[in-house]
């Protein structure tokens, strides 16, 4: 009998759909998320080289085994966990967890879950993307390093049970940093003067304003007096055309 190939994905209700797609040598299974993580007692990270400490997941052990055992008669392991950076990383646990060399673990991908798709899939399949892979354990330690220090500094300080987040905390003293500077701003005074100027053969006046410094009232009120009933002799036009682009909608990093 010829050992079937093992197809890994994230939930049970696409792994019967596949199945039936792919046919009877392949056998699908669902990892039903994460295998592995972080300890949830712990901070789980060495600080000292940003190394985490991985640990399987207490509910996830009888699932191991049988991925295991599934994964050692396979001829090949097609870790097709969703196509984002979580998804990356479980394939990357799995990888590691099933102890499966490189020759024998494809990663694959399914925009769709259509048979189309999913055939086509198989038959390109890539190796793991350490990038996206880093990208989601910096994350997590970050995660860790921001919550695990801050959030009992909350409880002693507010009250137990609050967390504090690697977003939400940057955010907060961004605020706070703001708050300050208002609190902290000497108000100046400074003043602005417009003209509204007839134009010979307009029916509207034209705005201006005045280029230059104004000490205080008493030098606008002269400035007034001085400037009034007077006639204003254009020296210089500019022209120009601008384009204005809205601006770019925020990422967490672009907003941090």
């Amino acid at each position: 009998l010829m050992a079937k190939k093992l197809v890994i994905v994230e939930s049970p209700a696409k792994a019967k759909t596949i199945e039936k797609y792919l046919g009877k040598d392949y056998q699908v299974k669902a990892s039903m998320g994460h295998l592995r993580d972080l300890p949830k007692s712990t901070i789980g990270v060495d600080l000292e080289n940003f190394e985490p400490k991985y640990i399987p997941v207490r509910d996830k052990q009888p699932l191991i085994k049988e991925l295991k055992a599934d994964a050692k008669k396979a001829q090949i392991v097609y870790l097709a966990t969703d196509p984002d950076r979580e998804g990356e990383a479980i394939s990357w646990h799995l990888k590691e967890l099933l102890d499966l060399p490189d020759e024998k673990a494809k990663r694959v991908t399914f925009n769709e879950i259509t048979k189309n798709v999913v055939r086509k899939s198989i038959d390109n399949p890539r190796a793991i993307d350490q990038n996206l892979v880093d990208a989601q354990q910096a994350r997590r330690v970050l995660d860790r390093m921001v919550g695990y220090s801050i959030s009992p500094l909350l409880w002693s300080k507010i009250k137990r049970g609050l967390s504090a987040g690697r977003v939400q905390s940057v955010a907060l003293k961004m605020i706070s940093d703001r708050e300050k500077e208002i609190d902290a701003f000497i108000p100046q005074e400074y003043w602005t003067m417009d003209a509204h100027l007839t134009v010979p053969g307009q029916k509207k006046p034209v705005a201006f304003n005045y280029k230059g410094n104004i000490d205080g009232a008493e030098d606008a009120k002269a400035l007034k007096k001085r400037l009034s009933g007077k006639e204003f002799i254009v020296t210089d036009i500019k022209t120009s055309t601008r384009t204005k682009k809205a601006p770019l909608p925020f990422t967490t990093s672009t907003l941090q």
